[in-house]
């Protein structure tokens, strides 16, 4: 007789066993049985993707920089007292102002300054790679895929965008397909090819970890976990399609080495750039003359914004283009040409894109309601003074007490003047939650919950009217700057 044993499976894989064994005792045949346990209990296989036919493909349009520059003549390179010459010669010292052949010094050749990436934009050989990684360099050497060198020139290079295309001359060269940065997706598999350390055609493969990333850079970048080194700086970002996305052009790193974070520029906005290297050596690009910062969300809550977008302004530069418009310090600048501006560092790059001396459309938040504006964009124009604080021009009349814990005044027309405001009230103290949320003796009020003020009296009845709320929007002046402050009544 058979003798069932205890199983010391439990549950469902002690009635599998126990099944197994009487089906054994009875002589049935167990393949059946098998079969189906085996299908229960099978994994799913995932299929990853396979990187060797993209590298094949894309691979010899992705080539290699290295950059040289040539040494500045030494100083006090005339002639020295030969016994001294000697002297230094003898005992091994280098000559000042002479070739140090132990350092490969020649004496005037130029000498490795770097390495970097690139990839082939035309068959006609130009080459997009990073501004940081020709800038200061006096020779620029391609390497292809297939070890010809080649000497490049520099088109053009944009700091701002780090974007730069250099040329060789050659004909019949294989060149990259851009792709649609749009259609990519956070999770999408990528795949690197570039130079790291010097080791050329170096292939690495990550996902896109995110879109849009605010580095605090001008453009917003593409964050991958793609192994990124230096010299990878300058090579493409390449999509499952074979298409070129970005250009590697960033690490965040401790070490100074790949910690599993790195960006790239997004290809569409280094296209634009690119486009413009290649017309015409150079980038313009559009301003309308405001600061701005990013909304608080406590602010948008306050002033009945809704959810924090847009940019603040700040501050409007004099007879900028902003200020002929009528835009003030304190809007919130919610679109351009019907686009939205999400967060404030949105704004630069869309008026950036905009043709200097054109129209543009900006609606903007302005006391509780948006309102369009027509503003006409100038040429962006770097290292603009930035203006004085107004200074305080006195004779203003006595402050009166408030409430909030603010004591203000009115403001005398000089000070207005100073100011460029028709109205506003000077805080000669701040006490309390108004301290607490940060205004101090010398800031303006210009409006109070999106009610402008003209002067103390006025003031002071709509601060009276606003302590029963749970809190208090108030649009400040300090200096050439204007920002929102939140003020909370004690419970």
């Amino acid at each position: 007789m058979t003798q069932l044993l205890a199983c010391p499976w439990p549950g469902r894989l002690a009635r599998q066993a126990a099944t197994l064994l009487l089906l054994a005792a009875a002589g049935l045949p167990l393949a059946g049985h098998a079969q189906g346990g085996a299908a229960a209990t099978a994994t799913p296989t995932v299929q990853l993707p396979d990187f060797s036919e993209l590298a094949e493909r894309v691979g010899p349009s992705v080539v290699n920089i290295r950059t040289a520059e040539r040494p500045a003549p030494a100083s006090g390179s005339g002639p020295m007292d030969p016994n001294l010459e000697e002297f230094f010669r003898r005992f091994g010292i280098p000559v000042p102002g002479r070739p140090d052949p132990r350092r490969g010094d020649d004496g005037g050749q130029p000498q490795l300054r770097g390495v970097g990436s690139g990839f082939i934009l035309s068959a006609d050989g130009y080459i997009m790679t990073n501004a940081h990684v020709v800038e200061g360099a006096d020779e620029v050497t391609v390497t292809l895929t297939d070890k010809r060198e080649l000497k490049a020139r520099i088109v053009g290079a944009d700091k701002r965008s780090d974007v730069a295309v250099v040329k060789v001359d050659a004909t019949g060269l294989p060149f990259v397909k851009i792709g649609d940065v749009s259609r990519l997706k956070v999770g999408e598999w990528v795949m690197a090819i570039g130079s790291p350390f010097g080791l050329d055609n170096t292939v690495t493969a990550g996902i896109v970890s995110a879109k849009q990333r605010d580095t605090g850079d001008y453009l917003p970048l593409i964050q991958t976990d793609v192994a990124i080194n230096p010299g990878n700086s300058g090579g493409p970002l390449i999509n499952l399609r074979g298409e070129v996305v970005g250009i590697n052009s960033q690490i965040y790193s401790r070490s100074g080495g790949f910690m599993g974070i790195s960006f790239a520029i997004p290809i569409d906005e280094a296209m634009r750039v690119a486009d413009q290297l290649r017309a015409t050596g150079h980038v313009t690009r559009g301003r309308i003359g405001v600061q701005i910062s990013p909304v608080a969300k406590e602010v948008a809550d306050a002033i009945g914004l809704g959810l924090p977008r847009g940019a603040l302004v700040q501050g409007v530069e004099k007879d900028g283009p902003a200020d002929k418009a009528g835009v003030e310090a304190g809007d919130i600048i919610l679109k351009v040409d019907g686009k939205a501006v999400d967060k404030s560092s949105d704004l630069p790059r869309m008026i950036g894109a905009i043709k200097p001396g054109a129209r543009a459309t900006l609606q903007v938040f302005r006391r509780g309601a948006t309102k369009d504006i027509a503003v006409t964009v100038a040429e962006f124009a770097a290292d603009n003074a930035a203006a004085k604080p107004a200074e305080d021009q006195g004779g203003a009349p006595r402050p009166a007490k408030s409430v909030l814990g603010l004591t203000v005044s009115d403001l005398s027309d000089a000070q207005k003047k100073a100011l460029r405001v028709s109205g506003g009230v000077r805080v000669e103290a701040a006490d309390g939650v108004a301290a607490r949320a940060g205004l101090r003796e010398g800031d303006v009020i210009l409006s109070l919950n999106n009610t402008e003020v003209a002067n103390a009296k006025q003031f002071a009845a709509a601060a009276a009217k606003a302590e029963k709320l749970r809190a208090v929007s108030v649009l400040v002046r300090r200096g050439e700057w204007t920002n929102y402050l939140v003020i909370r009544p004690a419970q």
